[in-house]
């Protein structure tokens, strides 16, 4: 079993963006299911918090790609 090193525990730049956008998508592709299901049961209108919930999908998106570019930024400069 390889050592772990200290490096290895400690968070890499951008990793917690990456996390907390993955998360944010997560719920705001549950959100999409509940404006979307209730048209296909027959009904006119979407709730307005699921709607709300939906527009965090674009958010968590957009902050686990900032993540991933802070990530490579940082590579880029260790090499």
């Amino acid at each position: 079993m390889p050592a772990r090193h200290a490096a290895d525990r400690a968070g890499r730049p951008g990793e917690g963006m990456v996390r907390a956008g993955a998360v944010l998508f997560g719920i705001g592709v549950l959100g999409v299911l509940a404006v979307v299901v209730p048209f296909f049961l027959g009904r006119d209108d979407a709730p307005l918090a699921a709607t709300l919930v939906a527009s965090l999908m674009p958010v968590g998106l957009g902050l686990a790609l900032l993540g991933l570019l802070r990530g490579a930024r940082a590579r880029r400069r260790e090499s």
